[in-house]
């Protein structure tokens, strides 16, 4: 069986670290390792700047102003939903199911670690497996939906140890 694969792309423009691009994947490893164990997924993250994801912001949300990131399913498929038993023809036969692509913004997540009080990884990681929700089918608009979200959110950080103090 295959494993995993996870396209990072570093924009120049936001100097992500190679730290950080990890940090990224650890959090997405992190979510899909915790709900469907041997499946394996690819998606992308690109770590961008301030400029460009306001833009994608603008586009594709209306909404004209910096964000910390943005999720970009490929899926149509509801909240604890196996995405293997919905998968098309055509991810099976590359062995994996293409989940998304994300954008992340480097600078927003610095200041949102500095602001939170814990670290740049454990703010990558958490931005990247709430990212890794969304293309799951999680959602945050109703309290109960957040709730669901949040706990996800920690259980799957924590078993892989990226806690508020890692």
């Amino acid at each position: 069986m295959k494993s995993s694969k996870i396209r990072i792309y570093r924009r120049r423009d936001a100097a992500a670290t190679l730290r950080e691009a990890r940090a990224a994947r650890a959090g997405c490893l992190a979510v899909l390792r915790h709900l469907f164990p041997g499946v394996p997924f690819s998606l992308s993250i690109t770590l961008c700047g301030a400029e460009e994801i306001r833009a994608a912001n603008a586009e594709t949300r209306s909404i004209d102003a910096v964000t910390d990131v943005l999720s970009y399913p490929m899926l149509d498929i509801a909240p604890g939903e196996n995405p293997a038993e919905i998968a098309c023809a055509a991810d099976m036969e590359r062995g994996r199911i293409y989940l998304g692509d994300m954008l992340i913004c480097t600078s927003r997540a610095r200041e949102q670690a500095a602001e939170y009080g814990h670290s740049t990884r454990r703010e990558f990681a958490f931005l990247a497996a709430h990212s890794v929700l969304h293309f799951l089918g999680y959602d945050h608009m109703e309290e109960d939906e957040r709730r669901e979200m949040e706990t996800l959110q920690r259980q799957a950080l924590t078993a892989a140890g990226l806690t508020r103090d890692a």
